[in-house]
C-alpha cells in the first residue's frame, strides 16, 4: 500500500545520506596517508587538531582527518577497521541526530569517531550506556584506540570510577588496565562513559553540595546516548529522585497489607489494567469499614486510611513477584519492566514500596522526602548537543523528535539483511502457547539449531525453563535474578545448539555470534591444554591457542549456520513494537541467516487490555482448542492496533510528566543559578541587606497605616522587629518611635538594621561573616526547596480533578506553581531575614562520616548512595555548624517560648506563622 509518510521519510533519509557519502570517500582517501604514520605522528594529530580550533577552524572542517585518524588507530590497536556505514553513523552522531544501526552493526566502534571529534574542544564528551557493566566493558575495549589517540578515558560507576591506562595493572585478568580514580577526576577526562542514572544522579547532587570544590561535573557538552530508545523513552516516565527519609510510621501499612489480604477480585474491588488501578466495589467499601470500624471511608478525616488502603489494594492486586519485583536478602527489588534486570535501591513512591513490602512480610522501611529531582527529558536537554544510537528509533521518531529536538536517521546495514521473520501464532490459551514454544524449540534444539527465547517476565521465563526439563532440553536462564553473567551467557548464545531463555532485552549491547565469540573459544581451549594454571601470562597462554581456536570457531560457524543460524522466539508481543524488533534484531546480523517468530496468547497482558475479545470471539466461531494456532490477518491487525494504541498510551504518559516537570525545571533553574552564585563567591552581604531592607519595609507597610484611633501599630512594629534584630536599641523602642514621623521612623530602623548587621560582623570577623552568609542562604535555599517540591508534587497528584470543572489541568498547575513559586522566594527572603541576626558559628569536633541517606525513588528511579556534602570550614579539624545563640544567653525565640521546649511541629515562637521545624528550628 502506498504510505506518503513512508516515502516522504524514506526520501529525506535517502538524501541525508547521499549529503554525506563524500565525506566518506574524503576519508577513504586519506587513509592510505595515515597508515604510513609512526605511532608518536598518529598521537600528535590531536594537539595539532586542537591548535587547529584555536586557530578559527571548526569541527566539520577537522571531520574527514579525525574520523580518518580513528580508523587508523582502531586498525592497530583493536584490529577492527570502521566500515564506510560506520562511518556514515559517525557523521550522523556528530550532527546531533538519532543514527538507527541494524544489532550487529558496531555501535560501539561507531562511538569512537564522534567522542573523539568533540573531545577536541577539551569540554568533556560523555557516553551514556543502559548499565554498569557496559558503562566498564566498552572503555576498557575501546580504550586502546583512545590511547593511541592521546586522549583520555574514564567509566563512572555506582559506586567507583576509574581510567583507561595501559601503563596499570591492577591484577585484575579481565580490568587489569583501569585505575581507580575519583568521581570528579573521570569527569575531567576528555571522554567518560556511564549511565543515565550516574550522569543524572551526579547533577543532582553537585546542585546540592556547600562548596564548588565538591561538584564533580563541568558541564553538560556532548552526549551519545546509547540504546537511545531505552533510555529517553522507555525511562523516561520515571524521574530520577534523590530522597530522604521521612517521618511515617510503618505499622499502618502492615495493618492494611492484612486487610487487602481480606478482599476478594471482582467481588470487593475491579482492577483496570490499562492504568493499574484498582477500585473497591460497593461490597469491598462495606468490609473495609467494618473492619477499620468507621462509618465512611471517604470522609476527609480518613484520608491517610484511604492512602494507605489504595496502596496495599494495588500491592495486592497489580503488582506480582518475580513479575515487577523479586525478593532478595530480605528487601523488595524492583525489576525493570523493559530489561527484567534487577534496580537494587530504587523503589516505588508515595508508600507503594512500603505497601509491597508489608505484603511480602519483609522489612517496611519509612516513606521518603524529596530532596532533589529531574526527568530524563529535562536533565538531557541541558547538553549543548545530544546524540543517540539503537537498534530500533523509527517507530518513535515522532517522540524524539517533539521532546528532545532530535531527527533520526536510518544507516545502512554493511550486508544484506536475510532473517526469515514468520508471522505470529495465536493460541487461545497461555497453557496451549507455552506447549508449542516448547514443542518448536525441541525440534530446532534437535537439529543443532542455536534459540534464543524472549520473556516478559521472570515468572515466565522461569515457566518455560520448567517445561523444556522435563523435555529434556538443556537451556540457559538469564533473567534479573542472575543478570551479573548476562554478558557472558548472551555471548555463547550462538552456540550450536544452544538454547537460552531472557527476560525481554536483557543481555542488550552483546553481540550474539553464530558459533560463538572467537575470543571465548581461545580462553576455552588454553584452560583445557593446561595452560591457565596460577601465575600464567593469560594473554601469551590465548595467543598461543589463538590460531586453533580461530579454525576450531570456523568449523562450528559453518555447523550453526548450516542449522539456519540462530532462531528467535517471542512468547509475547511487547507494548511497543521497537522492543519485539531489537528482539528479533537479535538474529540475523552482518549478514548472517537466521529466523524469527512470536507466539502470542488470548490471556496476554496486550491482547487482555486491547482487543482480545473480538479476537476470542473468532476463534470461538472457529471452535479452535487451545493447542490449535490461529493465523489470520485479523489477528495480525489486533495485535498491531493495540500496540499502536499501548505506545500512543506510553507516549501520553511521557509527555504529561515532560510538561508537568517543565513548570518545575522553570523554578530549579532559578534556584540552581542562585545555589552556584552563592558559592561562587557572590556578594552575598548585599544581597542580604537589601533583603533585609524588602523585609522591613514590608512590616512598615503592615503596622504604619493609620487606624481608627489615628495612632499605628508600634508595638507590634517593635515586636515584629525585634523578631529580626534581636539586640535592637531602646531608642528603637515604640515609646521612642512615636516620637517620630513616619519616614524617620523608616529611616532609624533601616539604619539600625544596617549597623546591628555590622556589628555581627565586627563579632564574628569578615571570613567568618561571609562563611556564615553563605551557609544561612544555603540553609533556606534547600529547605524551602524540598518543601516546594513535595507541594508541587502533591498538587500534581491532585491536579487531574479540576478537569471536571472545564478547566485545563496544566494550565491551573502553571498559574499556581508560579503563585507557590514566587511564595517560595517569599520565603526564603523571610527566613534568611529572620535567622541571619541569630546565627553564629561554633567550632565542634569532627563527626564520624554519616552513613549515606536510604536510596529512596520518585516514581522507580532513585539516588545511589550520596557524597556527604560538608561545609567549607570542615576540612580542617573542626566542624562548622550554625547556631541560633544568643549573646546574652538564651536567643529571642527561646524567650519568646518561655524557656518551655518546642515541639517541631508547633508553632515557631517567632510569630513568623510557620512551623518551628521550618523556621527557627532549623537552626537549632
Amino acid at each position: 500500500m502506498f504510505n506518503p509518510v513512508k516515502v516522504i521519510f524514506g526520501d529525506a533519509n535517502e538524501r541525508e545520506l547521499k549529503r554525506l557519502r563524500p565525506f566518506v570517500e574524503e576519508i577513504n582517501a586519506l587513509e592510505p596517508d595515515f597508515e604510513k604514520l609512526s605511532a608518536d605522528e598518529l598521537r600528535e594529530l590531536t594537539p595539532e587538531f586542537r591548535r587547529r580550533l584555536q586557530q578559527g577552524e571548526d569541527l566539520d572542517d577537522l571531520l574527514p582527518e579525525a574520523f580518518a585518524a580513528v580508523r587508523e588507530a582502531a586498525k592497530r590497536t583493536i584490529g577492527q577497521r570502521h566500515f564506510d556505514v560506520q562511518l556514515l553513523g559517525g557523521m550522523v552522531l556528530h550532527q546531533g541526530k538519532i543514527a538507527e544501526m541494524k544489532t550487529g552493526e558496531g555501535k560501539t566502534l561507531v562511538a569512537t569517531l564522534p567522542l573523539y571529534l568533540n573531545a577536541l574542544e577539551g569540554r568533556g564528551s560523555h557516553l551514556v550506556t543502559v548499565n554498569d557493566y557496559l558503562a566498564r566493558r566498552d572503555p576498557y575495549w575501546m580504550g586502546p584506540i583512545y590511547h593511541a589517540l592521546g586522549v583520555t578515558v574514564a567509566s563512572i560507576q555506582h559506586d567507583s570510577s576509574y581510567l583507561y591506562d595501559p601503563a596499570h595493572d591492577s591484577g585484575d585478568p579481565k580490568w587489569g588496565h583501569l585505575r581507580p580514580l575519583s568521581r570528579q577526576e573521570a569527569y575531567r577526562a576528555d571522554i567518560t562513559y556511564g549511565t543515565n542514572s550516574e550522569f543524572g544522579f551526579d547533577y543532582l547532587r553537585d546542585n546540592m553540595v556547600v562548596d564548588l570544590a565538591q561538584q564533580v561535573q563541568r558541564g553538560l557538552h556532548y552526549a551519545i546516548v546509547d540504546e537511545v530508545d531505552n533510555v529517553l523513552i522507555d525511562e523516561a516516565r520515571t524521574p530520577l529522585i534523590i530522597s530522604g527519609p521521612a517521618e511515617e510510621s510503618t505499622q499502618m501499612y502492615q495493618a492494611f497489607a492484612q486487610l487487602a489480604r481480606r478482599l476478594e477480585p471482582k467481588a470487593d474491588y475491579t482492577i483496570d489494567e490499562k492504568t493499574r488501578t484498582v477500585a473497591l466495589t460497593e461490597e469491598g467499601i462495606a468490609k473495609v469499614e467494618r473492619a477499620l470500624n468507621v462509618s465512611n471511608i471517604y470522609d476527609p478525616a480518613n484520608y491517610s486510611s484511604v492512602h494507605f488502603l489504595e496502596n496495599a489494594a494495588r500491592a495486592q492486586a497489580i503488582y506480582k513477584r518475580d513479575r515487577d519485583y523479586v525478593v532478595k536478602d530480605g528487601e523488595v527489588i524492583i525489576v525493570d519492566e523493559f530489561t527484567g534486570r534487577m534496580m537494587p535501591g530504587r523503589r516505588w513512591s508515595e508508600g507503594l514500596h512500603q505497601a509491597v513490602e508489608a505484603k511480602e512480610g519483609v522489612k517496611v522501611q519509612r516513606e521518603t522526602l524529596t530532596m532533589a529531582t529531574i526527568t530524563l527529558q529535562n536533565y538531557f536537554r541541558m547538553y549543548h548537543k545530544l546524540a543517540g544510537m539503537t537498534g530500533t528509533a523509527v517507530t518513535e521518531a515522532e517522540e524524539f523528535y517533539k521532546i528532545y529536538k532530535l531527527d533520526v536517521v536510518v544507516v545502512p546495514t554493511n550486508q544484506p539483511m536475510v532473517r526469515r521473520d514468520a508471522s505470529d501464532q495465536v493460541y487461545k490459551t497461555e497453557d496451549g502457547k507455552f506447549s508449542a514454544v516448547a514443542k518448536d524449540i525441541e525440534e530446532r534444539h534437535g537439529k543443532g539449531q542455536p534459540i534464543l527465547v524472549g520473556t516478559v517476565s521472570i515468572e515466565k521465563s522461569e515457566r518455560l525453563s520448567a517445561l523444556l526439563q522435563r523435555r529434556g532440553v538443556r537451556h540457559n536462564v538469564l533473567n534479573a535474578k542472575f543478570h551479573e553473567k548476562e554478558a557472558e551467557i548472551v555471548a555463547e548464545a550462538g552456540r550450536l545448539g544452544a538454547v537460552t531463555i531472557a527476560t525481554n532485552m536483557a543481555g542488550r549491547g552483546t553481540d550474539i555470534i553464530l558459533g560463538g565469540n572467537p575470543d571465548a573459544w581461545a580462553g576455552e581451549l588454553a584452560r583445557r591444554k593446561g595452560l591457565l594454571k596460577d601465575g600464567a601470562d593469560r594473554d601469551a597462554a590465548v595467543a598461543a591457542v589463538k590460531d586453533e581456536a580461530r579454525g576450531l570457531w570456523e568449523e562450528e560457524h559453518r555447523q550453526v549456520v548450516g542449522a539456519g543460524g540462530l532462531h528467535v522466539v517471542g512468547t509475547e508481543r511487547h507494548e511497543a513494537r521497537r522492543i519485539d524488533n531489537q528482539l528479533r534484531g537479535r538474529s540475523g546480523r552482518q549478514g548472517d541467516p537466521g529466523s524469527s517468530r512470536f507466539y502470542v496468547s488470548l490471556e496476554d497482558d496486550i491482547m487482555r487490555r486491547f482487543g482480545g475479545d473480538m479476537v476470542k470471539a473468532l476463534m470461538d466461531r472457529f471452535g479452535l482448542e487451545e493447542d490449535v494456532p490461529l493465523e489470520n490477518p485479523l489477528v495480525n491487525r489486533a495485535l498491531a492496533n493495540a500496540q499502536v494504541k499501548t505506545e500512543g498510551y506510553n507516549f501520553d504518559i511521557r509527555k504529561h510528566l515532560v510538561d508537568y516537570d517543565d513548570v518545575v525545571n522553570k523554578h530549579r533553574e532559578v534556584i540552581y543559578g542562585e545555589r552556584r552564585k552563592v558559592l561562587s563567591g557572590a556578594d552575598l552581604k548585599a544581597n542580604i541587606l537589601e533583603m533585609i531592607h524588602k523585609e522591613l519595609e514590608s512590616l512598615f507597610g503592615s503596622h504604619l497605616q493609620e487606624v481608627h484611633g489615628g495612632t499605628w501599630d508600634l508595638e507590634g512594629l517593635e515586636k515584629a522587629v525585634r523578631a529580626i534584630i534581636p539586640d535592637l536599641p531602646s531608642r528603637c523602642s515604640a515609646p521612642e518611635l512615636a516620637k517620630l514621623s513616619r519616614d524617620e521612623i523608616q529611616a532609624r530602623l533601616l539604619e539600625e538594621a544596617d549597623a546591628a548587621y555590622q556589628r555581627h560582623e565586627d563579632h564574628l570577623g569578615a571570613e567568618r561573616m561571609r562563611m556564615l552568609e553563605r551557609l544561612v542562604m544555603l540553609q533556606f535555599l534547600d529547605s524551602r526547596w524540598v518543601e516546594h517540591l513535595t507541594v508541587m508534587e502533591n498538587m500534581r497528584q491532585g491536579i487531574g480533578l479540576r478537569a471536571i470543572g472545564q478547566t485545563d489541568p496544566l494550565v491551573v498547575y502553571k498559574r499556581e506553581g508560579h503563585e507557590m513559586f514566587q511564595g517560595l522566594l517569599s520565603g526564603i527572603q523571610h527566613d534568611i531575614v529572620h535567622a541571619i541576626y541569630h546565627a553564629n558559628l561554633v567550632e565542634a569536633p569532627p563527626q564520624p562520616a554519616a552513613e549515606p541517606l536510604p536510596a529512596g525513588d520518585g516514581r522507580g528511579a532513585s539516588a545511589p548512595p550520596q557524597r556527604q556534602p560538608l561545609p567549607a570550614a570542615a576540612r580542617g579539624s573542626a566542624t562548622a555548624r550554625l547556631a541560633a545563640a544568643a549573646r546574652g544567653g538564651r536567643s529571642p525565640v527561646a524567650a519568646a517560648a518561655g524557656g518551655r521546649k518546642v515541639g517541631r511541629n508547633d508553632p515557631c515562637p517567632c510569630g513568623s506563622g510557620r512551623k518551628y521545624k521550618r523556621c527557627h528550628g532549623t537552626l537549632a
